[in-house]
Order: C-alpha cells, then sequence, then structure tokens
C-alpha cells in the first residue's frame, strides 16, 4: 500500500528551518514521499533524498493594494496577515491547493501559527515544531491547540516554565538537534588542519545568517581585553565606521568548515540560534550567549535557559567595556562544560523522523 506523503512547510527566514527539514528528512522512510513549501527552494540544494519542492511567493514587504486596505488591523489570533496583499493570497492558496491535492499523512510546520490554523480549517493534521520565546499570545496558543502534536527540536531540561502544561503532554522532545554531522576533532589536530597557532588561547565568534550581522565594535574592545589571545569571527559582522582594527582580531567570513574551527577555539561567543547551540554543545565548548533580537524573544527566553542549566552564560547585551569582557570571560571559562554537551543529541534527527512516522501510521492505519 503507497504511504501517504509528509508535507513540510519551511519558513524562509534564516537557514536553520531548511537544514532543520533536510536532517529529519534523511531519517524518513524512503517509502514515505516527501513535499516541501518553501519560498526559497535554492535551500534544499542538499536534499538527502528525493522529494518534491513547490515555491511559495516570497510576501514580506508586497504592499496592500489599498491604503485603507493597508490601515485595517491584525486580529488578535494572529500575526502576520496584512489584508489586500496578492502574494500573501497566492501563498496561502499554494499551500491550501497542495494539502487539497497531495491529501498528506501530516502536515509538518517549521514554523507559522497561522499555517497551522489553515491545517485544521482544511482537515489535515499538523504537527508545529516548536521554538522558544514568549508565546503565551492567543495566536500561539491557538496554532499549539490546532496542531495534533508539536515537535521540539531540544532538550526537555530547557524549556520554559510558561510553556502550558496541556501542550507541553502534546510536545516530543528530540534533544538538541544539530543539522552539523562529521568527526569532532582534537583541538591540536584542528589547529594544525587550520594553520593556527598552538600556544594561544583561541575564542571563535559565530555570527548567524538570520540577522544584520554581529556588531563589529565590542569585539575590538573583547581584542585589546586580551591582547596575547586569537579572535577569530565567523559569519557576517555589521561595522559603523568608527572601528579600529588588531592584529588579534580575524575576520572569517562565511566558512565550510566551521566544526574545524569550533574544534580549535577554547570558548565560544554567539547568539542563541537553534542550530549555533546545539553546535557549540557538541563541541562542548565555553559558551558565552548574547542573543540577537528575534520575534517574540526566541532568542533571549532560550538564552537565559541556558544559562538557567549551566549551559551559558547570558548576557543581553555586549560588553562595552575591558573590565566588562574580562568578568564576562571569566564566568565562561567557569562553566563546566558538561551541562552544555548533554544538550546536544547525536540522534535527534533520527528520533524527530520515527516520531513522525510513528504518528502517520497512527492517524492512518486502518482500525
Amino acid at each position: 500500500m503507497t504511504k501517504r506523503p509528509l508535507v513540510f512547510f519551511a519558513h524562509h527566514q534564516g537557514r536553520g528551518h531548511a537544514n532543520r527539514i533536510m536532517a529529519i528528512a534523511a531519517y524518513i522512510p524512503h517509502d514515505r514521499p516527501l513535499h516541501i513549501l518553501t519560498a526559497k527552494p535554492d535551500q534544499f540544494d542538499n536534499m538527502p533524498r528525493h522529494s518534491k519542492i513547490t515555491q511559495l511567493p516570497d510576501m514580506i514587504g508586497a504592499p496592500s493594494r489599498s491604503n485603507a486596505l493597508h490601515e485595517e488591523p491584525t486580529p488578535s489570533i494572529m500575526h502576520c496577515v496584512p489584508l489586500g496583499v496578492d502574494e500573501m493570497r497566492q501563498h496561502m492558496r499554494i499551500i491550501a491547493n497542495t494539502l487539497g491535492e497531495v491529501d498528506p499523512a501530516l502536515f509538518v510546520i517549521d514554523v507559522s501559527a497561522e499555517i497551522a490554523l489553515l491545517a485544521r480549517i482544511m482537515s489535515v493534521p499538523a504537527i508545529s515544531i516548536r521554538m522558544h520565546g514568549s508565546r503565551n499570545d492567543t495566536g500561539h496558543l491557538a496554532a499549539y491547540e490546532a496542531s495534533v502534536g508539536m515537535l521540539a527540536p531540544f532538550d526537555e531540561a530547557i524549556e520554559q516554565e510558561d510553556y502550558p502544561a496541556w501542550a507541553r503532554e502534546r510536545t516530543y522532545y528530540t534533544g538538541g538537534l544539530c543539522t552539523t554531522d562529521g568527526p569532532v576533532l582534537e583541538r591540536e589536530l584542528a589547529r594544525e588542519r587550520l594553520g593556527l597557532p598552538t600556544d594561544k588561547s583561541i575564542t571563535l565568534v559565530i555570527a548567524g545568517g538570520g540577522g544584520s550581522g554581529t556588531p563589529y565594535a565590542p569585539l575590538t574592545v573583547a581584542a585589546r581585553a586580551e591582547p596575547n589571545a586569537l579572535w577569530l569571527i565567523a559569519g557576517p559582522l555589521h561595522k559603523e565606521g568608527h572601528e579600529t582594527d588588531f592584529g588579534n582580531l580575524r575576520e572569517l567570513g562565511w566558512v565550510d568548515n566551521l566544526d574545524e574551527y569550533l574544534a580549535a577555539a577554547d570558548r565560544v561567543v554567539a547568539s542563541a540560534g537553534d542550530n549555533t547551540v546545539h553546535e557549540i554543545a557538541r563541541f562542548a565548548k565555553p559558551f558565552l550567549c548574547i542573543p540577537e533580537w528575534r520575534y517574540f524573544d526566541e532568542q533571549r527566553r532560550k538564552a537565559i535557559e541556558l544559562d538557567r542549566v549551566g549551559g551559558a552564560i547570558y548576557r543581553e547585551t555586549w560588553p562595552a567595556s575591558i573590565p566588562e569582557w574580562k568578568e564576562a570571560l571569566a564566568a565562561t571559562d567557569n562553566l563546566d562544560t558538561a551541562n552544555l554537551a548533554q544538550l546536544h543529541e547525536p540522534d535527534a534527527a533520527r528520533r524527530a523522523a520515527e516520531w513522525l512516522e510513528a504518528k502517520a501510521m497512527e492517524y492512518w492505519t486502518a482500525s
């Protein structure tokens, strides 16, 4: 008997949603067809197995067709539903048509509260992938209720206290899901491969791809705070033009071998992006976490939970002086890295896939 497909929706902001779906898809049984809905199909160029990909219009910033429509207030049960936007109507029409034509076993949503409501209206069982944040608003709670289950790609130890108990009961925690695999190199071998000094302390700064870039100015202060150490920055930087460069502060830009730099580092400074956190946990490095602004306070809430369990030192803002940097770095170096390491689950993607397959079988096996 042919199995019903799984349909995935991938939010286009950042790379994490697509990478997570691809990691999970690698473990979905091959007799279960896959269908991806995304505004950025190129993010799935490395899809590990065959799947149909349908492109959605990118509706972000698209105009309404009149000022009166644009000025209509957003209903409390939704977050981003401006009226009179052609791209939004096309976006939702393609999703609705796909669900109607494909008739999926499950619709896995990473992430959108409104699309979870659409799935329920169309009588399609939806799984909402969870993220941290202040999400006890009407819209998110409605999406949780509309979903047949939630998939949390993190360890239950860093669940938020204010997440409702009834929703927690319907959530499957995979453990920390890292979308990067490969060997965890010894520090000395990694430094040898990268041509880095073996006699210096090295701090790796990771800037994520979902925001405007890490500010450069605070890092110049960090370099001054540790003049005999080497600071490496991977990812996009935001410069204001007044910064002074220092010889022990090196920009790497985007790198394809971030795992080697993680292995080579003595400590890591980064935001609280999902995959970033679990990459650092995989290498068990002392972690200074400075969250970036995200909707619903996602990164800040996650950073607070990491700090609570001793997995990272959380700072709300970048240290602005040499004494502040020294204090933050000393606290980071005193962390027990085992607390962070246990938040990474090597089999998280496989566990997610197995849970989704079990859910699909539960709903569509004749009784």
